[in-house]
């Protein structure tokens, strides 16, 4: 099996490496760590004295957002979220910052992705939620922006779904969920010594976790386990379903420009999927450079998120979906809490006495 690494992942693998351990280069990065720690602190301190402002979109805001530096699996709850609100008949909207938007000014202003949107200009999540849930999606570096417009052209919609976003504290917010996966807190430092984006634990509503063990906090926050697996098929562009059980034996090239790609590919082992070749290139990646040629007759499969960029240039690529399956009491409690935002919002109507 031949497998090429990430450009810079050398560099990357190393401080990944410092970050899950108080080792050597850790203390050597802790004193900017402190720097860092209090330019977080005095942001928070001014969005809460009224010196920055959050303002409210005009709906319940839910924020599914995470504590550490690369992704958690924030993008695969949101989809999650959105689905089960649309099948309980509660009209759902969807903001992102879009990052990795490229193509100019334009990517830095406020706008709807529409089902002909490219990845590129949109974001490649942004894209991957609209295409699945089909939710109304409004992308704005600040997300208020974003919520804003969502709602001058969907205002019907009842919750307004932030993917990522809980350090925006720009866009007030009325539930947070903290996700968490296996690498927990790390060392539990700050950045640059280590993955933490903010001080923790702090109080979230709820916290998610797809990792052996949670990450510690204080009550009440709720916590709740997750399971994360691939489906038992591959999608092809045009939507037809490929049992991965007729990809065994098979000589595959593995693709993801994730967070953590070693993880796709060793849930597609799982499967017991023969990987020829496994890339693994940087989260968000456009593949406007990337060769498929070298990889000969091999079956390509890639990730959803990837798919979206990836099939316009490799149309025959294979997109495997990832299922996420929350403990039952997860969405119980949230459904409890989402019910009484949606109350507490709704337009009250008054009855006038009969004469």
């Amino acid at each position: 099996m031949q497998s090429a690494p990430a450009p810079g992942s050398s560099a990357s693998g190393a401080l990944m490496k410092a970050w899950t351990t108080r080792g050597p280069l850790a203390w050597l990065l802790w004193p900017l760590s402190l720097l860092y720690g209090l330019l977080v602190a005095a942001r928070r301190w001014a969005y809460q004295t009224g010196i920055f402002k959050s303002p409210h979109a005009g709906a319940p805001v839910l924020v599914v957002g995470n504590v550490v530096a690369g992704g958690a699996g924030k993008t695969p709850v949101v989809m999650l979220l959105a689905a089960h609100f649309q099948a309980r008949g509660i009209r759902v909207g969807v903001v992102s910052r879009g990052y990795g938007r490229k193509g100019g000014r334009s990517t830095l202003d406020c706008c709807e992705v529409l089902p002909q949107s490219l990845a590129q200009e949109v974001g490649d999540e942004p894209k991957l939620v609209q295409q699945t849930t089909g939710a109304p999606v409004f992308v704005a570096r600040k997300r208020h922006e974003a919520g804003a417009a969502l709602l001058a052209k969907y205002p019907h919609t009842q919750l307004i779904l932030c993917d990522d976003g809980l350090q925006h504290l720009a866009l007030h917010r009325d539930l947070e969920i903290c996700v968490f996966d296996d690498r927990g807190v790390g060392n539990g430092f700050l950045l640059p010594a280590g993955p933490l984006r903010e001080p923790w634990p702090r109080k979230v509503d709820f916290i998610l976790h797809s990792g052996r063990q949670p990450a510690a906090t204080s009550p009440p926050t709720s916590i709740y386990a997750s399971q994360r697996r691939l489906a038992d098929y591959a999608l092809r562009k045009n939507g037809e379903r490929i049992p991965l059980a007729s990809l065994v034996g098979k000589p595959i090239a593995a693709v993801a420009a994730i967070a953590q790609p070693e993880n796709f590919f060793a849930m597609l082992r799982a499967q017991g999927l023969t990987l020829a070749h496994t890339v693994a290139l940087p989260d968000h990646y456009n593949f406007n450079s990337w060769l498929r040629t070298k990889y000969g007759t091999c079956t390509l499969v890639c990730t959803e998120k990837d798919a979206v960029k990836l099939w316009p240039l490799q149309p025959d690529a294979l997109a495997v979906p990832l299922v996420l399956t929350p403990e039952p009491g997860f969405l119980t409690a949230l459904d409890l809490a989402v019910d009484r935002l949606l109350k507490a919002t709704a337009p009250q109507t008054s009855t006038a006495p009969s004469r």
